[in-house]
């Protein structure tokens, strides 16, 4: 799920979908504008799942998609060698979603942990541990 916002409402540290992945903004520059045409921006962004920089550049009143992110906590089930078993906490519903990428963050899933994760345009990230 997603809603269109103007590239001139964006800021460094929001959200918004390139290439049909949600990506974080780290670099946000508006130019003015000039004799022959409107302002824009260049925005530069890094994945949320797969850490690819990507950049765009659009006029500030063009529309942009903006994902809605559920942030959500759940208990840590089972850790399999290459995905892990979480309950939600909510609705006691029990899904798979695959090992995140921080070593640091890996070493402290176990069995009965509480963790953060993120539900973005129906895919899962574990972002934290409580």
């Amino acid at each position: 799920m997603s809603k269109p916002v103007d590239v001139g409402s964006l800021k460094t540290g929001s959200y918004v979908i390139v290439d049909n992945e949600p990506c974080r903004i780290v670099d946000l520059t508006k130019s003015k504008p000039g004799k022959h045409g409107a302002a824009k921006a260049r925005v530069v962004t890094i994945g949320v799942f797969d850490g690819v920089k990507r950049s765009f550049v659009k006029p500030v009143d063009a529309k942009v998609e903006v994902p809605i992110i559920e942030k959500r906590t759940g208990q840590v089930i089972s850790t399999m060698p290459n995905a892990i078993q979480i309950m939600d906490l909510e609705t006691y519903e029990i899904f798979e979603t695959p090992l995140p990428d921080d070593e640091e963050l890996r070493s402290r899933l176990s069995g009965g942990v509480e963790v953060e994760y993120w539900r973005i345009l129906g895919r899962t990230k574990i972002m934290r541990v409580k």
